[in-house]
């Protein structure tokens, strides 16, 4: 089963006491044919946005420390921007592909069958 694991750099949205913007840096794990996708089509520096759910993991450290894991399993990827002029893929021929319905919006991808709802119902919490 293909897996994908990658981490996403998230800025934030307001300065810090010194003026500058703070970065998150958020792991990420993709399944199946959305790992596939993601391992042809993603490359450092692009726009993409994520939905899924978070993961927390407990675990021990092998001197005995209690840890704790967060990472977010995506259900879909979206590419937000179009590949860069120039920019060679890092995997073969497979990235001339068109990407499969998982992943939207952009060139060669389908368009967002939900653009244009808007949910007017209470959020259930």
């Amino acid at each position: 089963m293909a897996v994908a694991n990658f981490t996403i750099a998230v800025d934030r949205s307001f300065l810090n006491t010194r003026g500058e913007r703070d970065t998150d840096f958020i792991r990420v794990v993709a399944w199946r044919k959305l790992a596939e996708t993601c391992a042809n089509y993603m490359g450092k520096g692009r726009l993409i946005a994520i939905e899924g759910r978070l993961q927390v993991s407990k675990y021990q450290t092998p001197e005995g420390e209690p840890r704790t894991s967060t990472e977010v399993v995506a259900d879909t990827v979206r590419f937000l921007e179009r590949p860069r002029e120039g920019t060679a893929p890092s995997t073969g021929p497979q990235r001339s592909q068109e990407p499969q319905d998982s992943i939207g919006p952009g060139p060669g991808f389908p368009e967002d069958p939900f653009a244009d709802e808007i949910n007017t119902e209470e959020p259930p919490f």
